[in-house]
């Protein structure tokens, strides 16, 4: 099933991190600007919908074959 991971600015090293140790070290994955847990529903559906046409991409194109 497609799908998209989404971690904030802040995670990136992380998420690149752990997609290395996975054995997944070309593993694209999407970032927002950190801070999420203190925005109202209202920032975070705009939030939601900034993201969307990096998340449309990324399910068009697909994870590198590895």
């Amino acid at each position: 099933m497609p799908s998209a991971s989404i971690v904030t600015d802040v995670f990136m090293r992380t998420g690149e991190a752990m997609a290395r140790a996975w054995g997944l070290k070309e593993f694209r994955f999407l970032a927002m600007p950190h801070p999420i847990a203190n925005l109202t529903n209202e920032q975070l559906d705009q939030r939601a919908r900034d993201v969307v046409p990096e998340v449309a991409r990324l399910l068009l194109e697909g994870q590198p074959v590895q």
